[in-house]
């Protein structure tokens, strides 16, 4: 699937080559260490250089100097190949020399294949290595660090985020220091730079998201995501940004940007002045008390309401600005026509996606955008976008409900089986595309999730990605139609994958259609996902309205993903995040609900198609009988609780509790719109740690999420301010003053030495950890903790991992700084908190 260069392309040259007109420092020459290190997709990482970085004493590398007394890790020299990247061999010093695998420096980040990379799973014990760069400064001074192929930099002993998929647009503001200024960089095959900028506060154009005027649409409120990069020490309040498109100018005040940092805005702009189809130029601008600081030209689509588009709208996630694409059905949309939602592979932007579709005349097609082309892979925060997206969709475009239908390529092919497990009332037919089911057995940059742990508390962790585990729960494709499609000489995802599938749905799918098609490669040309036979497929399908199901058979791992399939909903559970599973039936007539329950604590049914008046008879589990009275439903639904040997009717559980609405695990937290409140009541270096804290997670969620987020100062923090939003607290009781009007009445209580779980107490200086906690006077929102006993712990709790889609985190988790040494023996408690929220 190729994509035409616009005008957007050739801004980002633009910006590509005012950045090289720029004083620059490029490193070519360093030292680097191959050490194992295991970051991944599950709670538990271990880097014994970081665990030795962060204790005291730690000496600056020397060329041929082992780093922990062991002769075969001593620190080799390396410079850069001609492309400037530096390419360590295994075992051995130098560079790797291969012409028919070049790295990629210089490319645009613009996609133009529907083909993802070939993955590079993570394992267990994995070589890689660390590079010691270093730049001798002649004074204080402030610069842009540019790494490429990294997924953290150490920068004078502060951590930052990476950029492992060498996007290239990654720009981190770091102040060096008079003198030597160290660099440790974290991977493999890395290129980086420094940039010294003329401007203290600019935009950085190679990274938009960008909405298209189309004709015949209201264009006069349209959005566009934009990065500003602040160089300076001190914080940017009061900034406007401004647009000019066809000569309509909008003034939009963006969020404070803290100093040294970057984030992610957004820009009004005014699209009605445009008249004519056609790539155009637009200027964006930053200005300051009616100064000008920054100017920049960017290119947007005027489109005809014919052609495929993007769609920009601010995310509940984050409250950023995202986009999907929209592929109209030939004629427009009506009531009558088919709704087609399609999921990309990993490196495909969702405009490229829904491009590579052909026009349908009976329905319009919606790709969402996973956040970023790589992004979660449709788990986490891609499920979200994919649920934000769906219900926008639906809401704007007109289709016909029965007709809704799910598909995707690559990694999209899997987004297609987890979100066709997950939310199977939501479809009327499914097909994966050269997919793979789960990530127990496929991965890339972030690993692959383990089938089992090192001991009982790693296997607790990894029960948190049960979710991710779609064969586990394959029966709930049972209602759907199912087309698998895949290519038999498929080297990127084998077709291994897809007979994997065909043998578990050949054990209780009835109707299911597979094809292999001869000779196809990961992608043979649009056919991989525009397959007619496909789409004959759907039309063959229509989703069923709630009165013409009578037969549940639903599984899920977590209420709080996933919990109802049209008329039950599994309310809460026995065991957290063990797999829960509930087959019913109901006759109308007869007025009888009866099954089996596994894992089931309490049960919500709608009973609203029996009526008002008269008895309903319920027979679960083969234990006793309940005969409720319709009228005795509340809202049209009755809950039910299996006490002992019994299930019993009961009053709606409060949303204070645990339940559909918010059922933990500590992710939960990142999202409605999450602050981040950081601690200042501690020591310099405990302050310090918590801002690199937010800092990093700032760096990690724009890469990873194309998002943004508030951080203010215990200090400065007003919960009235906040009454809506998440809160991810970072600190503990006595470094964090925010701690106790957040969390007064939790029964995990860290300060500084201390531990306390409920009556169990442990004392110790080097304990981390994170768990979540609901908010109080809220029947939604949480409270994210990140926390530690002391500043060990502190940092122990820096590098982890939980934005890495699908990776498993309880609801609470707490480790040692050996941890980082020794993987899952470092682990002190893990678990989850009952329906109630008590440990």
């Amino acid at each position: 699937m190729r994509l035409k260069p616009t005008l957007t392309w050739l801004c980002m040259l633009g910006m590509a080559f005012t950045l090289q007109a720029q004083k620059k420092h490029i490193f070519t020459e360093g030292l680097f260490l191959q050490i194992p290190f295991n970051y991944g997709r599950e709670a538990v990482y271990a880097d014994p250089f970081l665990g030795k970085f962060y204790q005291k004493g730690f000496e600056s590398p020397i060329e041929g100097k082992a780093w922990n007394g062991d002769a075969e890790s001593s620190w080799l020299k390396i410079t850069t190949d001609t492309a400037g990247f530096f390419r360590p061999q295994r075992n051995a010093g130098g560079n790797l020399s291969n012409p028919n695998n070049p790295p990629g420096p210089g490319r645009i980040a613009v996609q133009t294949e529907n083909v993802p990379r070939t993955p590079m799973p993570q394992r267990r014990g994995f070589g890689s290595s660390y590079l010691y760069l270093t730049y001798q400064s002649s004074k204080n001074e402030d610069a842009v660090l540019n790494v490429k192929g990294n997924s953290a930099v150490l920068v004078n002993g502060e951590l930052h985020a990476g950029d492992p998929y060498r996007m290239g647009w990654l720009n981190i503001p770091v102040r060096l220091k008079k003198g030597k200024n160290e660099f440790y960089v974290r991977g493999t095959f890395v290129a980086a730079e420094l940039v010294f900028s003329e401007k203290p506060l600019f935009l950085a154009t190679e990274d938009l998201t960008l909405p298209d005027i189309v004709a015949g649409r209201d264009n006069s409120a349209l959005m566009l995501g934009v990065t500003v990069v602040n160089t300076s020490n001190k914080v940017i309040p009061k900034t406007i940004i401004r647009s000019t498109v066809a000569g309509k100018i909008v003034d939009r005040e963006i969020p404070t940007i803290a100093a040294h940092s970057t984030r992610k805005v957004i820009a009004a702009i005014d699209g009605s002045g445009v008249r004519q189809v056609g790539d155009l130029s637009a200027t964006i601008a930053l200005v300051q008390e009616g100064e000008v600081k920054d100017e920049q030209t960017i290119s947007l689509r005027s489109l005809d309401k014919t052609t495929t588009y993007r769609m920009t709208f601010v995310s509940d996630i984050d409250g950023s600005v995202q986009y999907y694409a929209v592929n109209p059905a030939i004629g427009g949309d009506s009531a009558d026509k088919g709704l087609f939602f399609s999921v990309h592979g990993a490196g495909v932007e969702a405009l490229g996606q829904a491009q590579a579709y052909e026009s349908k005349d009976w329905g319009t097609l919606v790709a969402p955008t996973n956040r970023r082309p790589r992004g979660f892979n449709w788990e986490d925060w891609g499920r979200l976008d994919a649920l934000e997206v769906l219900g926008l969709a639906q809401k704007s475009i007109k289709h016909d409900t029965k007709r809704v239908y799910l598909t995707g390529h690559s990694m999209g092919g899997h987004g297609t089986w987890f979100l066709g497990a997950t939310y199977p009332d939501k479809w009327a037919a499914i097909a994966p595309c050269a997919g793979y089911p789960t990530l127990k057995g496929y991965g890339s940059a972030d690993g692959i999730i383990p089938d089992q742990g090192g001991n009982a508390l790693e296997n607790t962790l990894l029960r948190s990605s049960n979710q991710s585990d779609v064969i586990a729960y394959a029966t709930n494709y049972k209602p759907l139609g199912v087309y698998v499609l895949h290519g038999d000489a498929d080297r990127t995802v084998p077709v291994t994958y897809a007979r994997q599938m065909r043998e578990v749905l050949a054990g209780f799918h009835p109707d299911f259609n597979y094809y292999e098609y001869p000779g196809g490669s990961h992608w043979y040309s649009n056919e991989s996902v525009d397959w007619k036979p496909l789409f004959d497929y759907f039309k063959w399908h229509q989703r069923k309205s709630s009165n013409e199901v009578n037969e549940v058979d639903f599984k899920t791992s977590n209420p709080g993903i996933s919990a109802s399939y049209y008329w039950a909903t599994i309310y809460h559970q026995e065991e957290a995040l063990a797999y829960s599973h509930i087959q019913l039936s109901r006759d109308v007539t007869k007025r009888q609900i009866s099954g089996r329950t596994n894992n089931v604590k309490t049960l919500k049914l709608d009973i609203s198609e029996f009526g008002a008046t008269g008895t309903l008879t319920v027979f679960l589990d083969s234990l006793n009988v309940l005969q409720p009275s319709l009228a005795q439903s509340i809202d049209g639904h009755i809950y039910l609780e299996k006490q002992a040997n019994k299930w019993e009717l009961v009053a709606k559980p409060s949303l204070a509790n645990k339940g559909p609405q918010r059922n933990g695990t500590f992710k939960e937290a990142f999202r409605h719109n999450m602050v981040y409140v950081y601690g200042t009541q501690g020591t310099a270096e405990e302050n310090a740690w918590a801002w690199e804290k937010v800092r990093y997670d700032a760096e990690s969620w724009y890469y990873r999420g194309n998002g943004a987020f508030d951080a203010v100062a215990d200090k400065d923090f007003d919960p009235a301010k906040y009454v809506d939003r998440n809160v991810i607290l970072v600190g503990n009781a006595k470094t964090n003053s925010a701690w106790n009007t957040l969390l007064e009445d939790c029964p995990i209580q860290v300060v500084s030495g201390q531990l306390k779980m409920g009556e169990k107490v442990q004392a110790a200086n080097d304990l981390g950890g994170y768990f979540v906690y609901p908010k109080s006077g809220s029947d939604t929102l949480s409270v994210g903790v990140i926390t530690g006993t002391g500043i060990q712990g502190m940092k122990a709790a820096t590098a982890n991992q939980y934005m890495a889609g699908a990776s498993g985190f309880p609801d609470y988790m707490f480790f040692s700084i050996d941890m980082l040494t020794n993987g899952a023996s470092g682990l002190v408690d893990v678990g989850f908190f009952n329906n109630d929220w008590s440990l």
